[in-house]
């Protein structure tokens, strides 16, 4: 008993992990404005960043690239479709027991099943919306939070 109670212990001291995956393509446009720094702080809002993931297609700019880089995230660069590997990875972090809680930055319905997934595993889930133009009412009913992201001016 006095094991299972160290484990308990530990845990709760651990706090919640958290897992952040940027659909980049779909989230950073020049209309949207979103900045790097805003999604990784509100997710951080969230608890303790155990993954913190900016997936690019193989066109994203150097610069951008760097940016992610600089701002803490590790940049997945995607020869095929960025949706694809981001909920694949998404997905694998589910099953793998890496976090306590998911957020996806993205406007993107395709996402919806990797939240449905893991609110029936018992992980808090959160999206992290580039704006209300063109957002996905589906995606943001899937989640258990939805964060829209004020505009920079």
């Amino acid at each position: 008993m006095d094991g299972v109670r160290a484990v308990v212990e530990r845990l709760s001291e651990r706090g919640e992990r958290v897992g952040i995956f940027v659909d980049g393509p779909n989230v950073l446009r020049e209309e949207f404005t979103v900045d790097l720094n805003d999604l990784r702080t509100a997710a951080a809002d969230r608890g303790t960043l155990a993954i913190s993931r900016l997936y690019l297609d193989e066109q994203a700019p150097t610069s951008l690239i760097q940016a992610g880089e600089a701002r803490g995230f590790e940049v997945v660069i995607t020869s095929g479709d960025v949706d694809v590997r981001l909920a694949v990875d998404a997905t694998a972090a589910l099953v793998e027991e890496d976090i306590d809680t998911l957020c996806i930055a993205s406007r993107d319905t395709d996402f919806k099943p990797v939240l449905e997934a893991a609110r029936k595993r018992g992980i808090r889930t959160c999206v992290l919306l580039p704006g209300e133009h063109g957002r996905s009412d589906a995606l943001v009913n899937a989640a258990d939070e939805a964060i829209v992201l004020q505009a920079r001016e």
